[in-house]
């Protein structure tokens, strides 16, 4: 029997190749190198929040420090006493009128010390505003002329005892000159009494 001839490879069964491996092409150029771009742009944008965060931590920070007081203020404030004392300010005192107040007397027990308004502690003197009798206004008067005199007559010593202010606002205080008590030589000279609660009258 005769043997029929191979047939040829590449006549009627052509070989097939591999297919090859072509990167895709993107928008910014060949291959990957669109995502490598977009990648390093991701990179540097997280670098730059990092910095800016960084960097507003530093900020907030120093403001913080700045804003509190030093850990030394901070132990003064809270072992102070309820007992203040205020260094000892020589000053010219003059009678209150209608103009800027900083250091005048209003009247017998209230004056004003450096711009602010002080109500002398545990004493009660005549009122002026108004007077409700004409032996009232003469001994408010007397009692306004003497603590002019008084406070002009050396250093000037405040000393807190108690609450800071009263409901009108006034800084509440003992007040002291050259070290005498101003409440007590008040007293003493029968131009003030303790102060016991109130609103008393000096008409008999």
């Amino acid at each position: 029997m005769a043997r029929l001839p191979y047939p040829k490879r590449n006549s009627r069964y052509p070989r097939r190749r591999a297919p090859r491996y072509r990167p895709r092409r993107g928008r910014g150029g060949r291959g990957g190198g669109a995502r490598t771009a977009n990648s390093g742009l991701s990179a540097r944008y997280i670098l730059m929040l990092v910095l800016m965060a960084l960097i507003a931590g530093m900020l907030a920070l120093d403001f913080a420090r700045q804003a509190s007081p030093p850990p030394s203020a901070q132990t003064a404030n809270t072992q102070t006493p309820q007992s203040f004392t205020a260094p000892a300010q020589p000053a010219l005192f003059t009678l209150c009128g209608s103009g800027r107040r900083v250091n005048c007397v209003v009247d017998g027990d209230t004056f004003w010390m450096a711009g602010k308004k002080i109500r002398i502690l545990d004493i009660d003197t005549p009122e002026l505003h108004p007077a409700r009798c004409a032996e009232e206004e003469r001994l408010g008067e007397a009692a306004k002329s003497r603590l002019h005199d008084l406070l002009n007559s050396g250093a000037v010593t405040l000393e807190r005892a108690g609450r800071d202010r009263d409901r009108y606002g006034r800084l509440l205080r003992r007040v002291h000159v050259n070290g005498q008590p101003v409440g007590a030589v008040l007293i003493g000279e029968g131009l003030a009494r303790p102060y016991a609660g109130g609103r008393r009258g000096w008409c008999g």
